[in-house]
């Protein structure tokens, strides 16, 4: 089988469970579960996949991933990040803009608590987006800082890309946060 006939298989299998309502992850899961039946010598094939999944999830370096999104979602669900934007927002002053400026100073002291950029994105996103609109901001104006925050936050340290390209690159994780990413 040719490299594009195979190809065409997996994304049309792919393709087909979703418009069949599976849900997106487990129809990724069965292309993926197919094409190692099919590619990698039948039960052989699917067995080496389970194999090397569970592998790698149980490496101990991945853990501070989800204790990364754990953080974050503390962050929201208590509050505390709408109290770190308003002490932000209240040192700033009468400065024209502020919100803008609460929006980075905010995300990048998130982004440095939480080491994910999806969730101080959406955490930002969620805060700021209707504060900003009720405080009379344009959308695209109000999305600018919040997107560019989120870019920014990808490279503060500790961040969940340093975990992945450490475990990756088989490089100390430990040793990668503290030198700061």
């Amino acid at each position: 089988m040719e490299w594009f006939e195979a190809l065409a298989l997996l994304v049309g299998s792919i393709i087909f469970l979703m418009a069949l309502g599976m849900p997106v992850a487990l129809a990724f899961l069965a292309a993926n579960i197919i094409g190692a039946y099919i590619f990698m010598g039948g039960e052989r094939g699917v067995g080496q996949l389970l194999s090397n999944g569970l592998g790698a999830l149980t490496k101990y370096a991945l853990v501070p991933i989800p204790l990364f999104l754990l953080m974050g979602e503390i962050f929201f669900h208590t509050g505390l990040g709408g109290r770190m934007f308003t002490a932000i927002d209240k040192l700033l002053g009468r400065l024209p803009g502020r919100l803008s400026y609460v929006t980075v100073l905010g995300g990048t002291a998130f982004s440095t608590l939480s080491g994910s950029s999806m969730g101080s994105t959406a955490l930002l996103g969620s805060l700021m987006v209707p504060e900003m609109g009720r405080r009379g901001y344009k959308p695209h104006m109000s999305i600018g800082p919040i997107l560019g925050t989120g870019g920014l936050a990808i490279i503060i340290p500790p961040s969940a890309l340093a975990v992945l390209l450490a475990t990756l690159a088989q490089i100390d994780v430990a040793a990668l946060l503290l030198a700061g990413g």
